[in-house]
């Protein structure tokens, strides 16, 4: 592979930093007291799920997130953080890519209807399984400094 500048295992380290800085983007913009305290993310996403096209995404929101929402607001903002922490240091990187794609396409499915979330979504995914295939963490991580992954 030729590249410019960096090696190949660079520039898909930097392909897995940016995707990394992106969750942790979307984490930082998040009103945690809002989400925390009044519940204002979780009770979005309910008013969506109820409006759905598929009645599959209704069902399952209020089977497995509507009797919850508290710790489900903790999950999916700390789940933010935690894979833009996993993919900026390159520590158990396989995983944050995995976890982070199925989370873009819960997404992606949740809001189906919102056409600038679905490209965001959509990148974020595909970002992922280039970054998951092409292993990302050969460079610049800490799986690759302790031996993980290899």
């Amino acid at each position: 592979m030729r590249t410019i500048w960096l090696d190949g295992a660079e520039w898909l380290a930097v392909l897995r930093i940016g995707l990394g800085l992106w969750w942790l983007e979307s984490w930082r913009h998040k009103d945690k007291k809002g989400w925390f305290q009044r519940g204002t993310g979780i009770a979005w996403a309910a008013d969506v799920a109820g409006k759905h096209r598929w009645a599959v995404v209704g069902s399952g929101f209020e089977r497995i997130v509507a009797p919850r929402p508290r710790a489900m607001a903790y999950v999916v903002v700390y789940a933010e953080l935690a894979l833009g922490l996993g993919l900026v240091t390159g520590f158990l990187t396989p995983v944050a890519l995995v976890a982070g794609l199925l989370l873009n396409l819960l997404y992606l499915v949740l809001m189906i209807h919102d056409w600038a979330e679905q490209g965001q979504n959509a990148m974020m995914a595909l970002i992922s399984l280039v970054a998951l295939f092409a292993m990302s963490w050969q460079a610049w991580s800490l799986d690759r400094a302790i031996g993980l992954f290899l």
